[in-house]
């Protein structure tokens, strides 16, 4: 049975992973207490004793304001820590899945983002995961760069929970109306990634849920399915909330090499969101 190595295995698509990847692999999970990905010796070491055919480096420093304060954090974390990781897989000559995001693109583009599409992130963040795959192309030839976005899942702190969490304690929840995506079920995805690994796929994949919204819709779909009828969803401006980090205003995945290189179809955004629900028991 092949081996797969996930690192950041607590977080909340790892937890996802590891349930997935169980299913077919001998999957072992790694966390920060087990490995540190910013020291090279320690992690080439990790990957050297555990000798796996599949590495899915899904650890990260994801606070994207955050990132802001901590630019040197964001860095050593997410480029100089996935840069590790890629020379431990050299070494043993495993294939390294690596996760990315839709910040690496300024959201000027106006329709679909296609994988080849220049990028150009507005944020510490970012910039610290395109570093990541600049290394990762640099060093391996077989990799897969999966990016994603607006991610949720049950495993973690995220913007369902937090949505829910504000319309248990108010009657009015502003939410930004101006920036647009994909959210994206960390099973979903979980499940695409498991796919591309078994087709033994290389490159640059775009993997979110169909369908687009803001993040007004998403609350307004998120209350609608809670049965919270006594709120009210206000929409504001990204630049009323003075955030540390910009977003880019439209970052919708273009999924065309996903479907036709892969086979693999990604459900509607509004689907996946009500298995969420039925998945958390409410």
């Amino acid at each position: 049975m092949k081996k797969v190595l996930i690192i950041g295995a607590l977080g909340m698509l790892g937890h996802d992973l590891l349930r997935i990847f169980a299913k077919g692999y001998d999957v072992i999970g790694l966390d920060k207490e087990n490995v540190d990905i910013t020291r090279q010796g320690a992690t080439r070491k990790a990957i050297k004793e555990i000798s796996p055919a599949v590495v899915i480096n899904a650890a990260g420093y994801t606070d994207v304001d955050g990132c802001e304060k901590k630019m040197h954090k964001a860095f050593v974390i997410n480029a100089e820590g996935s840069k590790n990781v890629a020379k431990g897989c050299r070494d043993n000559g495993a294939k390294l899945v690596y996760i990315s995001t839709d910040y690496i693109f300024d959201g000027e583009k106006g329709s679909p983002y296609r994988e080849d599409d220049p990028a150009n992130p507005l944020n510490i963040y970012g910039e610290s995961k395109l570093m990541g795959e600049r290394y990762i192309e640099e060093l391996l030839d077989d990799f897969l760069i999966v990016r994603t976005q607006w991610l949720y899942g049950k495993h973690g702190r995220n913007f369902v929970e937090t949505i829910l969490a504000l319309a248990a304690e108010r009657d009015i929840i502003e939410v930004v109306h101006d920036q647009r995506g994909s959210p994206t079920y960390t099973t979903d995805l979980s499940k695409a990634i498991a796919a591309l690994v078994r087709k033994d796929l290389k490159g640059t994949f775009h993997v979110s849920n169909s369908g687009s919204c803001s993040w007004y819709d998403f609350a307004f779909e998120i209350v609608r399915l809670a049965g919270a009828s006594g709120v009210e969803i206000v929409p504001v401006s990204s630049s009323s909330l003075n955030r540390a980090a910009k977003r880019p205003l439209y970052s919708v995945f273009n999924r065309q090499r996903l479907e036709q290189e892969a086979g693999i179809k990604m459900r509607p955004w509004q689907e996946a969101l009500q298995d969420y629900f039925y998945s958390r028991g409410r």
